[in-house]
């Protein structure tokens, strides 16, 4: 098996947009971590879906980078998902 797989960056449309606007180390990283620290692929997907849905809500409520996220945005986001489970269960 050839490893030149692992060394051709993904195209932008894979990864959450404020990680390619970070550059291709941040890109690079962002993979690295779900591929090195998740071992249950379950685990990783469901984690990564999460991750690259809050990237894309902060992207469309103006968080201008991956450094300016900020533990309020977090917050915001995760009390957002608990009223969504809440409404959709009554």
């Amino acid at each position: 098996m050839s490893n030149s797989n692992l060394t051709r960056p993904l195209p932008a449309s894979c990864l959450p947009a404020l990680i390619t606007a970070a550059g291709e180390q941040a890109s690079l990283r962002f993979l690295e971590f779900f591929a090195a620290n998740i071992r249950n692929p379950h685990t990783r997907r469901a984690y990564s879906r999460a991750v690259t849905d809050f990237l894309t809500w902060c992207a469309a409520h103006g968080v201008p980078s991956i450094t300016a996220v900020q533990p309020l945005h977090v917050a915001t986001w995760i009390e957002m998902q608990t009223w969504v489970l809440i409404s959709t269960e009554t």
